[in-house]
């Protein structure tokens, strides 16, 4: 249970991080609205309104990425205020370690960090997929017949599939391919892929367990071509499955990316990227406590020996400096020259690490 002094440092941190999150997604908002204008706006017949609600559907995405940032700049905010209306003195003049209310904070980020991975991760998944049928709905009439080829592949133990389309209709609800060509495999005694025959149809609509084909023409290695006017085939994909596969890995929901991953490598292809994402949202609570901490370890310097603001400005820094060492893994990963999981848990740790050593020093001496 914490009592009444680690209730108000838990809440004065939270209003800070609050008030951190307002002023970024304001300012993601207004970048991401000005950008989308230059982009749609300009090649589209679209009002300011449909720019605005395709912005919405985007920030989310956003600022889930610079969630990190809220935590260290809410928490710089929330002890730097404490620390110049000298309560955190009165606190620790009275004998209360700094760990007795950093504590309690890190473990309050902890917690938001699983809501974040748990909830707000699967919405900003949903509206970002949302967002790329609406910007390729609107874009629509500025690309005419431009091809935006669609490579996709499903399998099983048994057969594998690769789905090769021109271009998708996008103002249906269901995923339906158009100029679809189809590649069968089937696996041999050594588990070896051997083409079988190729499908080529005018339209491709996936259905609960099938794809329904239309206008097909079969053709099979020595066989004359055989033509059909509706085609069914199995598939092993269902609608989320066939959206996932269109989009990158932050695009897809926590929850679905363990089916992701068991999809992509049943069909053949590297589940890396979706492997390193499932990772880095595994250490998300842990980035944000070890930010929490950070920003208490760069904020409890007396106010009167001065520098407290230069140091706070030292913090800022080096959350930017976490932030690209994040993506310099990530990158170092994807092209497998570091694991998949030190890259993942390298920023959270080192910054934990960090945090508690300089508070150490700070605190102990």
């Amino acid at each position: 249970m914490m009592g009444r002094i680690e209730r108000y440092v838990v809440g004065y941190m939270l209003l800070g991080v609050t008030a951190a999150l307002a002023v970024i997604s304001s300012v993601v908002l207004l970048i991401q609205f000005v950008e989308l204008t230059s982009q749609v706006g300009t090649r589209a017949d679209v009002g300011a309104d449909s720019i605005f609600q395709l912005t919405l559907l985007r920030v989310p995405a956003l600022i889930q990425i610079l969630l990190p940032f809220c935590f260290l700049f809410g928490g710089i905010g929330a002890f730097v205020g404490l620390n110049r209306r000298s309560e955190l003195v009165a606190m620790r003049a009275a004998g209360i370690s700094a760990w007795r209310f950093i504590l309690p904070s890190a473990v309050g980020a902890f917690v938001l960090g699983v809501f974040a991975v748990a909830a707000l991760n699967p919405l900003a998944a949903a509206l970002s997929a949302r967002f790329e049928i609406e910007r390729a709905r609107l874009m629509e009439d500025y690309l005419g017949d431009v091809p935006n080829d669609i490579w996709l592949r499903q399998g099983d133990e048994k057969s594998q599939i690769v789905i090769h389309a021109k271009d998708r209709d996008t103002r249906r609800g269901a995923v339906t391919l158009l100029g679809v060509s189809l590649f069968i495999y089937e696996k041999n005694e050594r588990g070896q892929p051997e083409f079988r025959r190729r499908l080529e149809a005018e339209e491709a609509t996936l259905l609960p367990g099938y794809w329904r084909l239309k206008n097909v023409r079969e053709a099979t290695a020595g066989d004359s071509s055989i033509r059909s006017d509706t085609l069914s085939i199995r598939s092993t994909l269902d609608e989320e499955a066939a959206m996932e596969r269109l989009a990158s890995p932050e695009a897809i929901a926590f929850w679905r990316l363990p089916r992701a991953i068991q999809l992509t490598e049943q069909a053949g292809f590297s589940a890396n990227g979706y492997r390193l994402r499932f990772q880095q949202l595994l250490a998300t609570p842990l980035l944000f406590a070890a930010m929490s901490i950070l920003a208490a370890a760069f904020s409890l310097r007396l106010a009167r020996l001065g520098g407290l603001a230069g140091l706070a400005g030292v913090g800022v820094a080096l959350g930017f400096i976490m932030f690209f060492f994040n993506q310099f893994a990530g990158a170092l990963a994807k092209a497998d020259i570091i694991p998949l999981f030190a890259a993942a848990w390298a920023p959270a740790v080192v910054a934990l690490l960090a945090g508690v050593t300089l508070l150490c020093y700070t605190e102990d001496g």
